[in-house]
C-alpha cells in the first residue's frame, strides 16, 4: 500500500471537524443534542409563566402539553433536518407551521412570556429550510412576532426586545447551514483530491515496474540464452554469464525496491553503462556521440531522460534485430535532445504505441518534454526525447555534490562485471 493510499484511508480520521455530519455515535448524538438544547434555557419566561402566572389547572396542562410539543417538534427540526438532503421535505413545512401556529396560539392566549416562541421558529425556519425561501420566512415570522407583541404586550417592554434576536438568530442559522454545506463540500473535495492522487501514485509504480523489469528481464533473458548457446564448449564465458545474470538480477531487485519506495533517481551516466552491456550482449554494435553530463539539465529532466535511453534500449534489443545502434545526446534551442536510432526493421504502421512507450511519454510530459519516434534514415527506428533547459546558476542547486555522488554509485552498480 502507498503512502497516498494510507493518507486517504486515514482522511476520514484526521479530519477533526464534526460539523455537517450526521452523528455516527451515541455519544456524538447526545454531544449535538445537548448544544442544541442548551438554549432552551431562554423558554424560562413561559416556564415561570406556567408555575407563577396563576392560571387554572386547566389552562396550565393544555399551555405545558403546547410547549412540551413545540420543544419537541423544535428539537426534532433542528437536530435531524440539518442532516438530510438539502431539499426539505413536506412534513417539514408542516412542523414549520405547527410551531408558528402554537407560538400564535400560547402568545395570544398566555401573554408576553411566550413571544419568545416566536424567536425559537425563526431559528427553526432558518435551520431547515433553503436560503431562497428561510430569506422570506426569517422576517415573517419575526413580523408575526411584532404584530402579537404589540397586541398582548401592553407595557411594549419585552417584544421590541425579542425582534432583533429573532433576525439575528434565524439568520444566523442561514449562515451556519451555508457553512455546514460549504465543509460537506470541501471534505468531499479532499477525499476526491486523495483518490486522484493516490490512482496518479499508482500510475508512476505501474510505469517505474515496466521499465525497471522489463529492461533487466530483457537483459537476464538474452544472457541466458547466450549461456546456454556456450555450455558444454565454453564453460568459463557462461560461467561470467550466469555471474552477469546474477548481477543483474540483484540490480533489479533494487531498482524495484526503489520505485516502490519512491525514492528511483535514475542518471544518464548509469543508464548509459547499462544500454552498452545490454547492446552488447545482445550482439548489437553500439556508437555513442554527446557528452553524458549536460550544463542546465535538471535532475528530473535527466530523469526522463534516463528513463528514454532505457526504454528505447530495451526496444532495440527486444524488437529491431538490428545490429547497430547510435546513442546521441546534444543540445539546441534551450533543450537537451536524446536520441536512439537503430538499423533494424523499423516501425510497424500496424502496431499500437505499447505501455512503454505511452508511459514514457508521460514521463516527459511530466519534466516539461516531449517524445517522438519515426524511422531512421538508414530504415531502421528512431526515437528522440528532448526536455528544457535551465540557466547554469540555477541548475546548480538541483545538480550538486549528491547528485554527482548518486551518479557515481549508480554507474558503478549498473555496470557489468564480464
Amino acid at each position: 500500500m502507498t503512502r497516498l493510499e494510507q493518507g486517504e484511508e486515514r482522511l476520514g480520521a484526521d479530519d477533526t471537524g464534526s460539523m455537517g455530519r450526521p452523528p455516527e455515535t451515541r455519544k456524538q448524538a447526545v454531544v449535538k443534542l445537548l448544544w442544541i438544547g442548551i438554549w432552551l434555557l431562554y423558554l424560562g419566561a413561559p416556564v415561570s409563566d406556567l408555575t407563577d402566572g396563576g392560571h387554572s389547572a386547566a389552562v396550565t396542562v393544555l399551555a405545558a402539553t403546547g410547549l412540551t410539543a413545540f420543544v419537541l417538534a423544535y428539537l426534532a427540526l433542528v437536530f435531524l433536518r440539518t442532516n438530510l438532503p438539502p431539499r426539505p421535505e413536506r412534513w417539514l413545512y408542516a412542523v414549520l407551521a405547527a410551531l408558528v401556529a402554537l407560538a400564535l396560539l400560547l402568545s395570544a392566549t398566555l401573554g408576553a412570556s411566550w413571544l419568545v416562541l416566536f424567536v425559537y421558529a425563526a431559528v427553526a425556519s432558518g435551520a431547515v429550510l433553503p436560503t431562497s425561501e428561510s430569506r422570506w420566512t426569517v422576517p415573517g415570522v419575526t413580523a408575526l412576532l411584532t404584530a402579537v407583541g404589540a397586541a398582548v404586550d401592553s407595557g411594549r417592554e419585552l417584544y421590541p426586545a425579542l425582534i432583533i434576536p429573532s433576525l439575528l438568530g434565524g439568520f444566523a442559522m442561514v449562515g451556519v447551514k451555508q457553512l455546514i454545506s460549504a465543509m460537506a463540500e470541501l471534505r468531499e473535495a479532499r477525499r476526491t483530491v486523495a483518490q486522484l492522487a493516490a490512482a496518479e501514485e499508482r500510475l508512476r509504480l505501474a510505469r517505474d515496474l515496466h521499465d525497471l523489469l522489463g529492461h533487466s528481464l530483457s537483459l537476464i533473458t538474452l544472457k541466458s540464452e547466450l549461456a546456454g548457446r556456450m555450455l558444454p564448449d565454453r564453460p568459463e564465458e557462461a560461467a561470467r554469464q550466469v555471474a552477469d545474470i546474477e548481477k543483474v538480477g540483484r540490480q533489479a531487485l533494487v531498482d524495484v525496491r526503489e520505485a516502490v519506495s519512491g525514492y528511483r533517481r535514475p542518471t544518464l551516466a548509469g543508464e548509459l553503462a547499462s544500454a552498452r552491456a545490454a547492446l552488447a550482449a545482445a550482439g548489437i554494435a553500439v556508437r555513442v556521440q554527446g557528452v553524458e553530463r549536460v550544463p542546465g539539465l535538471t535532475l528530473a529532466g535527466e530523469g526522463a531522460l534516463a528513463w528514454a535511453l532505457r526504454e528505447a534500449v530495451t526496444n532495440v534489443v527486444r524488437h529491431s534485430a538490428a545490429t547497430t545502434c547510435e546513442l546521441a545526446l546534444d543540445t539546441a534551442n534551450g533543450a537537451a535532445r536524446l536520441t536512439v536510432a537503430d538499423d533494424g526493421r523499423g516501425p510497424d504502421p500496424e502496431r499500437a504505441a505499447g505501455n512503454g512507450l505511452t508511459g514514457l511519454t508521460e514521463r516527459l510530459v511530466l519534466a516539461g518534454g516531449t517524445v517522438a519516434t519515426a524511422a531512421a534514415a538508414g530504415g531502421g527506428f528512431r526515437l528522440t526525447a528532448a526536455v528544457p533547459l535551465v540557466a547554469v546558476s540555477d541548475a546548480f542547486s538541483d545538480t550538486g555534490a549528491d547528485a554527482d555522488a548518486e551518479t557515481a554509485a549508480v554507474s558503478a552498480a549498473d555496470t557489468p562485471g564480464g
